[in-house]
Formats: structure tokens, C-alpha cells, sequence
């Protein structure tokens, strides 16, 4: 018994050294991500812009099987739009076999007579052909030039499918005729402030490539939703800014909320299909193209999935995407070595969930030890312990001081936004960190198996119906 007693000890000590190591390396990717400086689109300029200043603006809206309702809440925010009416259009692409969103999509265009409706056909359709001649007049569009996927048109039917399809179609009818124009898209829930493509008439005239913050409105309606907001708060309003680092760190987008110019992205060969998630490799394509990163601090509002379920349905989908954008395609945009280390830099942090299934057991195991006088661990390790301890403390400090002033954009009392804190606790966001492990463990499991090519929508429930009426719908009356 006493060999078995020592060995189990052994074990644990080893245990514990790695994942301290481990957190402290996560630590110094964090350290290393927050000192990079923000690239901000200046809202202060609008008072500046001249006429000649705004440029023609396409928004994209991908949907499929979306409840009417949801997008009609949309369509509101949308309306309110200030921009010069005659340089902007909203163009609404559904598949044209998703019979129930087209008829949805029609009857809406009866209310909100900006709306434009453009049915995507199969792949087999001619009118693809202004996708292929495109892919196969430009190298960089990898994906139909090499691989065991070159030159196959029978594209897998989701999001990404829908924005090549859309994209082209319009560069080919506009950009010779009509010049360059700017790409802006959405996701069916999302709800644009009325300044938004103001900030990229101001943007686009220092940076290339603009992606605005997002946060979610239905914080608050269930304890799913609490911790798939606080994913957003920690990402899309905090981390994610410093990846505009003056161009100097390699970066990707959100997947919308994001502009671009049409020729920019017909020049680096459009949208890559065969990855799940199409944003973090046009990101890391642009980057690598000298393109530089502005970001727009005013948010998107958008509904978050109101189970754990769904959250982890959506969840496993970016990671699958995360590691095939960080795999063939860095290679073959030609990424140094240390351009690939800081481009895995941005999804380390949350990889680092895997650690704590083993780090915090083996954690108390030996803070229990060290309180009792038995801890057999080298002073060392309790010293790095101690060290990520105080690391994570500060790090949770400035998080909710974060959280707190950005609850303030979608709730107006002091006691909700109190309330989703205390929601949100660090014990809570342990147990949220260790839910976290089944999306990163299915995702990988997608990545090795080339899964996740057809559209596994995350189900929208209009849930920020009364919200974005209030916040972003002015006056307008309860459909």
C-alpha cells in the first residue's frame, strides 16, 4: 500500500507541474495578445464625411428555414439604417429550394420595401459558371487549383455557398460597369446600430477589411444564455480588438458585421467552401494579403442559443472551422513558421479549456496538500501557482469591469446587469470552462473526419424581438 500511495503521489505531482506549465503558457498568450494596440474606427469623423466620402454598399443576408419573425426583427433594425438610401442595398439570399424562407422572404418585402431577394440555385445551374471561370482564372483560390478537392463544383450546400454564389453574381454585373463597392453581411439575427455603415464610410478610408463587435440581447433569459453571452463579452468585446495590432498579428473575422472591398476579395479568390466556418480563413487570407484590420466598437445585437444543447451544436462547429483554417490553409498562403505560431495564437487560449479537467482536481489535491504541511511539490511550482492564481484573478477583474459597462448596451437596469453577473461567477464560469471540453472534443473529432460541410444551423427564436424594437427600432408598433 505505501508503494501505491507513492506512486499515485508521483502521478499527481507530475500532474500538476504540466498543467501549471501549461496555464502559464496560456497565460503569456493572453499577455502576449492584450499589449498589442487597438485599430478603432473613429466614430468622432461622421461630422467630417463628404459627399463623395461614402461608397456603395452591398448587406448580405444569408438565411435558411429562419422564422419569419425572426428576420422581420431584423429588417426593423435595418431600417434605420443612416446611410445615403441610393449607395446601399439589402439582398437576402436563401437557398431557392428553401421554399418556406422565399415565400417568408416575399411577404416581407411587402413591409420593408428596401429588401431585395436573390434565390441561390444549385450548383449545377449555368449561371455558377461566373464562379468557376473566376476560381479558374485565380490561383488563389487554392482550394479548385489543388488538393483532393479541385476543381468539383458540387460545393456542400450552407452559408459559404450562399455568399460565393451572391458575391460573384453581383461583382460580375457591377464592378465593371459601376466600379468597387463595399460587402457587408449579417447573420439572420443580427441587428445593426443605426450608425453602422456610417463607421464604414469612416473606417474604409485608413483600414481595408472593418469588423464591428457583436453582444447578445437575450443575456439574461436563461442560465445557457448567460454563459454563451459571457463567450462574446470575453472574445468579441475585449480580446478580439487587439488583433488589429497595427497589422502586425495575424487575424480572422467574425462571420458578420464585417466590411470589404468586392475587388479585394475577388482578387484573393472569393470564399473558401470546404472549411465549416468561412470566417477565420478569409480573415488569415487578408491578412497575409497586407490587408490591415479596423474595428467597430458599436455592436451588433444578436440572439444566443437558450440551451446548453444548441451552444454546444454551434460551439463545435467553430472549432472544426478554427482547425481546418489553421491547417492546409496556412500552408498554402504561405505562412512562415512564426506567422503560423501567431495565428494559432488567437485559438490557444481556448484550447486551453482542455487543461482543466485535469488542472483543477490536481489543483486542490495540492493546495489540500499545502495547507496541511504534507505537500511534497518543489517550492518552484507553488511559486508558478501562485503566479497564474494572481494572472487569473487580474485577468477576471478586468473581464467583468468589461462586462459590466458593456451590459449596459442591452440592459437598462442596474439589477439585470448585476444580476447576469452574479450569474456569471468565477465558480460558474469553472463548471462553463469545463462544458466547454465536449464542443472543442466534437469539433476536433470534425476536423479529422472533414466533417461539417452542410449547414447545421444554430435555431433563432426571435428572442430579442422587444429589445431591438426598443433599441433599435425607434418608434416602430408591435407587428
Amino acid at each position: 500500500m505505501p508503494g501505491e500511495t507513492d506512486t499515485l503521489t508521483a502521478v499527481l505531482c507530475v500532474a500538476f507541474v504540466v498543467t501549471q506549465v501549461l496555464y502559464a503558457l496560456a497565460f503569456c498568450v493572453d499577455i502576449y495578445l492584450f499589449r498589442l494596440p487597438v485599430d478603432r474606427v473613429d466614430m468622432r469623423n461622421a461630422e467630417h464625411l463628404q459627399p463623395e466620402d461614402y461608397p456603395r454598399i452591398v448587406l448580405f443576408y444569408p438565411v435558411l428555414r429562419e422564422l419569419e419573425e425572426t428576420m422581420r426583427t431584423t429588417f426593423i433594425s435595418l431600417r434605420q439604417l443612416r446611410y445615403p438610401q441610393h449607395l446601399f442595398r439589402v439582398v437576402s439570399i436563401p437557398n431557392a429550394d428553401d421554399t418556406v424562407t422565399v415565400a417568408a422572404l416575399r411577404r416581407l418585402q411587402q413591409e420593408f420595401d428596401f429588401l431585395e431577394v436573390m434565390e441561390i440555385p444549385k450548383t449545377s445551374d449555368s449561371s455558377w459558371s461566373a464562379v468557376w471561370d473566376q476560381w479558374e482564372a485565380n490561383p488563389k483560390a487554392y482550394w479548385w487549383h489543388d488538393g483532393p478537392r479541385a476543381g468539383v463544383k458540387d460545393l456542400p450546400p450552407k452559408k459559404t455557398r450562399q455568399l460565393i454564389y451572391a458575391f460573384y453574381t453581383l461583382a460580375k454585373e457591377k464592378l465593371a460597369t459601376e466600379g468597387d463597392f463595399l460587402i457587408n453581411y449579417i447573420d439572420a439575427d443580427s441587428c445593426p446600430p443605426e450608425d453602422h455603415l456610417i463607421a464604414a464610410a469612416i473606417g474604409m478610408q485608413r483600414f481595408d477589411v472593418l469588423q464591428a463587435s457583436n453582444i447578445a440581447g437575450n443575456l439574461n433569459d436563461s442560465l445557457a444564455c448567460s454563459f454563451h453571452a459571457f463567450d462574446h463579452m470575453a472574445w468579441d468585446g475585449r480580446k478580439y480588438p487587439h488583433l488589429t495590432a497595427d497589422g502586425k498579428q495575424p487575424f480572422w473575422v467574425l462571420g458578420k458585421g464585417l466590411f470589404f472591398k468586392a475587388s479585394d476579395l475577388v482578387e484573393l479568390g472569393g470564399f473558401h467552401p470546404w472549411i465549416t466556418i468561412e470566417d477565420p480563413e478569409v480573415g488569415l487570407r487578408f491578412w497575409k494579403n497586407g490587408k490591415r484590420l479596423g474595428y467597430i466598437e458599436n455592436p451588433l445585437i444578436e440572439e444566443v442559443p437558450a440551451t446548453f444543447g444548441r451552444g454546444i451544436t454551434q460551439r463545435k462547429r467553430w472549432v472544426a472551422g478554427f482547425f481546418q483554417s489553421l491547417d492546409v490553409p496556412l500552408k498554402a498562403l504561405g505562412y512562415t513558421w512564426l506567422e503560423r505560431v501567431k495565428a494559432w495564437m488567437i485559438f490557444l487560449p481556448c484550447l486551453s479549456y482542455w487543461i482543466n479537467p485535469i488542472g483543477l482536481p490536481v489543483g486542490i489535491w495540492a493546495l489540500w496538500r499545502w495547507a496541511d504541511g504534507s505537500g511534497p511539490l518543489p517550492a518552484w511550482t507553488v511559486m508558478l501557482s501562485m503566479a497564474n492564481i494572481t494572472c487569473y484573478g487580474l485577468a477576471m477583474v478586468l473581464l467583468y469591469l468589461s462586462v459590466w459597462r458593456r451590459t449596459a448596451l442591452v440592459l437598462e437596469r442596474k439589477r439585470d446587469r448585476l444580476r447576469y453577473l452574479v450569474r456569471c461567477n468565477p465558480v460558474f464560469l469553472m463548471i462553463w470552462g469545463l462544458i466547454w471540453i465536449a464542443p472543442l472534443w466534437i469539433g476536433w473529432r470534425m476536423y479529422r473526419k472533414d466533417g461539417g460541410l452542410v449547414w447545421e444551423r444554430t435555431e433563432k427564436i426571435d428572442a430579442n424581438n422587444k429589445l431591438v424594437r426598443r433599441v433599435r427600432g425607434g418608434n416602430e408598433e408591435t407587428a
